[in-house]
């Protein structure tokens, strides 16, 4: 497995309950500033055999990046009962809801 991609998994693996992290600020901390749609792939590609929280991952304006509507109700769905402030309906006010890693 590559350095980045062991970052990524660590990293959305540690994003505490009830806050969240987009793709970008995620590739940022692993060490890779323009590597986002290298998140979303590995988030796609991982989610279940590492068992990652991949509901707590939005798109830079804090928004549920997932299409289809039944995933982006189950996101959204997760996302509140773990008591996420929103911004609008689909849209996490990341002011009050984002983790900064240390």
């Amino acid at each position: 497995m590559k350095p980045f991609t062991k970052s990524v998994i660590h990293i959305i693996r540690d994003i505490p309950e009830g806050k969240v992290m987009s793709y970008g600020q995620i590739a940022k901390h692993a060490g890779s500033p323009r590597g986002a749609r290298q998140v979303v792939r590995i988030l796609h590609t991982m989610s279940s055999k590492y068992e990652l929280p991949w509901h707590r991952v939005v798109n830079a304006k804090g928004e549920i990046a997932i299409k289809d509507e039944e995933g982006s109700f189950e996101q959204k769905q997760r996302l509140e009962d773990e008591e996420v402030v929103f911004a609008s309906e689909y849209k996490v006010d990341m002011g009050a809801s984002r983790y900064e890693p240390e």
